[in-house]
């Protein structure tokens, strides 16, 4: 199916990503445009503003889609509300607080015929996908992830991260995650992990995980919040034909140090063409993988408590 009109959309939640990555991104998409902004702080010049979803739902009922970029302890009972009222929903990820809070949501997409899109952003950096396609003829012997970052570069002032749900570094760490559970050829689980959590905190600052694969193949991931200098995130993956290495954060692509992908595309642009295009096909996308394994790290994890972390 060919949209023949622009759907019309709305964003919850004008925070730092949203700024950053959704308003320009919708701005680069034919078939969608931006027409109204929900949140409480925060409003764009010329694009109808109400303080609230539910202010939104009541006041311009010709939107047609909205994009929760909410904290997300409260995407659940938005995205319910806004498929009640027959819109088509975006999450951002995490798709939500919870992995069972994603079947409630899906049913009544389903119920609806509306689109539910849940986004993993770090799936459609440039070289994802052609890291897929070289596994798929390899067989992989071990896998290793670093994922560091300074927190108070990416999330100043987000107090919600910290909190219960808020994920605290598998907020970054799950976007490795998702890539992982894209391009490996097969299933992997958790088998052990470590989580440190600040004295002072709700939620883990650092991470230590083992997975492995259906084979057995293992696979190794460190999370850091507390990265300071160079950002890291990268991912070596040793084949029977040579290492290969998805380096900043999938925007970069090498085998045994040859680059084969070098690009900078945004990754936003291409979540929203795959949102016009589930609207049109009449479908839904809800991946909760890499939520399930952050969920499994959180269940099977040994917790470490390590120095309050205090916003500088």
């Amino acid at each position: 199916m060919i949209m023949d009109k622009e759907i019309s959309l709305a964003i919850v939640g004008l925070g730092k990503i949203a700024r950053d990555q959704h308003v320009p991104a919708i701005a680069a998409t034919p078939g969608i445009a931006l027409a109204a902004v929900a949140s409480r702080n925060a409003a764009l010049d010329g694009v109808a503003h109400f303080a609230t979803l539910e202010e939104l739902l009541a006041g311009a009922p010709e939107i047609e889609a909205v994009a929760l970029c909410t904290p997300p302890q409260v995407r659940r009972k938005q995205a319910a509300a806004a498929l009640a009222a027959g819109k088509h929903v975006l999450l951002e990820k995490p798709p939500g607080a919870t992995v069972a809070e994603l079947a409630p949501l899906i049913f009544a997409a389903n119920e609806g015929e509306r689109t539910l899109f849940a986004t993993w952003h770090s799936r459609f950096a440039p070289a994802v996908e052609p890291a897929r396609t070289f596994l798929a003829a390899r067989t992989v012997r071990s896998v290793t992830v670093e994922w560091k970052e300074d927190v108070r570069i990416w999330h100043p002032g987000q107090h919600w991260i910290w909190e219960p749900g808020g994920l605290g570094v598998f907020d970054p760490g799950i976007n490795a995650l998702s890539i992982l559970t894209h391009i490996l050829p097969r299933p992997f689980f958790l088998t052990s992990a470590e989580l440190a959590f600040p004295e002072n905190r709700a939620a883990p600052i650092a991470a230590d995980l083992v997975f492995e694969d259906t084979a057995g193949t293992p696979i190794n991931a460190a999370f850091d919040f507390r990265q300071t200098g160079p950002q890291t995130w990268d991912i070596r993956i040793d084949t029977d034909a040579g290492e290969l290495v998805l380096s900043s954060g999938g925007a970069r692509l090498a085998f045994d140090g040859r680059p084969l992908v070098e690009e900078k595309e945004a990754e936003y642009p291409a979540i929203y063409r795959r949102f016009v295009e589930l609207i049109a096909a009449g479908a839904s996308d809800v991946d909760a993988t890499p939520l399930q394994h952050v969920a499994d790290a959180f269940m099977l994890g040994q917790r470490r408590i390590v120095e309050p972390f205090v916003e500088a």
